[in-house]
């Protein structure tokens, strides 16, 4: 084999052993806490290793099961207190699945409408 020819084939395998590198990346997990459960009033959300949720709407607090694959995360079960809470919105509570891009949880409904997001919380 010339050597021009193996500096090819050799770049070539580069750039593959690169591009599969790129498409095994996974996508980023959902695991942790999600919001501020400091402050008062706000969403946040939990979700535990063992596929537990819990959290609060800024004013019930949630809790349920969750399942991620392939990037989404499926809400199961997600229950919530009934109380009432002056000037809060509570569009956490009719959370469905959610998408983590960086430091943002996505949150949908159950017809698949954005209905909120959540910064990853910083310990």
């Amino acid at each position: 084999m010339t050597p021009s020819r193996l500096r090819l084939l050799a770049a070539a395998a580069a750039v593959a052993a690169l591009a599969l590198t790129g498409c095994s990346s996974a996508a980023p997990s959902a695991v942790g806490s999600w919001g501020d459960a400091a402050q008062t009033n706000q969403p946040s959300l939990e979700l535990s290793k063992d596929g537990k949720v819990t959290g609060t709407d800024g004013c019930n607090r949630l809790m349920g099961g969750y399942s991620e694959e392939g990037g989404t995360v499926q809400f199961k079960q997600l229950a919530s207190t009934m109380m009432f809470c002056e000037g809060v919105d509570t569009w956490l509570s009719k959370a469905s699945t959610a998408t983590v891009s960086g430091d943002t949880l996505t949150i949908n409904d159950e017809a698949g409408a954005e209905i909120g997001t959540l910064k990853r919380a910083t310990s």
